[in-house]
């Protein structure tokens, strides 16, 4: 056996006892590594600031991608418009205020929440939203909930059912940290006016909110929302049949954000649980598509609105699998020829104020 052979052999053994030393050594020290993994993490977690580092503009955030359906990928039904360091906050699904936390934006700095309709997955996430702002800000007045006439009943049971949890808190952590008047939400109900199908909501530092009736029967009311802000627009659909409203609100807008359901999918469900005999979800998939809208359908409502990007959310169903997402697209871009995003949680679109471009991002 020649030196050269033998060198390598004994620098193979050293490195591989240098390499049994260092995974021993990690072993050994885990509570010291551990100790220092959680401190960088939580200096970065709350050194973080999303909303003031963005630039002057409107920003929409995907916080609830997803449906009542199960789905471990999307939290419920949410939307965060933020402009100029303020959060609005349309609908709040369950899981939404928890993404909230993980993209970075403090619930702290909600202005407002909007409502689109009051179906349970769209409001579900209340109560943790107006406890999160209340903690989080050090606000002295509750949050302000604009939605149509029917609000105040959702608000003011909610407020009821925290009141324990909110004297808890004042109690623990003092007046001065909890103020005893910024707890709970107020209901900021607004009409459609007789003959009109759009009304302004909120008109203030340059943002202007316009609300317009959708088809969501039997649901009543069911409105969308037009955002305005130096130049760029953004529609939220709200849960709606495909309809010409949509694209008039839109009107050449930057950003739809359009809900969707694919129809060919959830008769597959439908299909499967008959198999089963499971007769009583047989017929709630046979009711669901004839409120909602498909992925088709989105795509020629934002060509109609000449809309600059259509985004895709309230996912139904659920698609667990990235593989599923072609399919539940299938057909969109023979009736749309602008970028269309299915939108996932997490996802950022900035809008910079008086341009034209939109940037995509995101946030967990």
């Amino acid at each position: 056996m020649g030196k050269g052979t033998m060198t390598m052999k004994r620098l193979a053994l050293g490195l591989l006892f240098l390499l049994v030393l260092l995974v021993a050594a990690a072993w050994i020290l885990r509570p010291q590594i551990g100790e220092r993994l959680f401190a960088q993490a939580v200096e970065h977690a709350v050194s973080r600031d999303v909303i003031g580092d963005l630039p002057d503009g409107m920003h929409v955030a995907l916080c609830g991608s997803g449906s009542p359906l199960p789905d471990p990928t999307r939290a419920g039904p949410c939307s965060a418009v933020i402009i100029d360091g303020k959060m609005f906050i349309v609908d709040i699904g369950g899981g939404a205020v928890r993404n909230l936390g993980l993209m970075g934006l403090n619930p702290g700095a909600t202005e407002a929440l909007l409502l689109t309709h009051f179906h349970s997955d769209h409001i579900d996430g209340m109560g943790e939203l107006m406890l999160q702002r209340w903690a989080g800000s050090g606000r002295d007045v509750p949050l302000p909930v604009i939605a149509p006439e029917g609000v105040e009943a959702i608000v003011d049971g909610l407020n009821a059912a925290y009141a324990a949890d909110v004297q808890y808190r004042i109690a623990h952590h003092g007046e001065a940290t909890m103020s005893p008047t910024g707890a709970g939400g107020t209901a900021k109900a607004f009409p459609l006016p007789e003959g009109q199908d759009q009304t302004v909501v909120y008109d203030q530092d340059g943002v202007r909110i316009t609300a317009f009736s959708v088809a969501h029967k039997p649901i009543s009311p069911a409105v969308g929302y037009r955002f305005d802000y130096k130049g760029r627009s953004v529609v939220f659909s709200g849960d709606t049949v495909k309809l010409p409203i949509v694209a008039e609100a839109c009107n050449g807008c930057d950003l739809l954000v359009h809900e969707v359901l694919n129809a060919e999918m959830v008769g597959t469900l439908e299909k499967a649980f008959d198999n089963v005999g499971r007769k009583r979800m047989v017929k709630i998939m046979a009711d669901i598509p004839d409120y909602h809208t498909t992925p088709v359908e989105a795509a020629q409502t934002a060509s109609a609105a000449k809309a600059k990007m259509l985004v895709l959310s309230h996912i139904v169903p659920a698609l667990p699998l990235g593989y599923l997402d072609a399919y539940f697209m299938k057909g969109v871009n023979s009736d749309y020829d602008g970028p269309v995003v299915l939108g996932k949680d997490g996802m950022l679109f900035s809008l910079p104020a008086n341009k034209d471009s939109i940037e995509q991002g995101d946030l967990l």
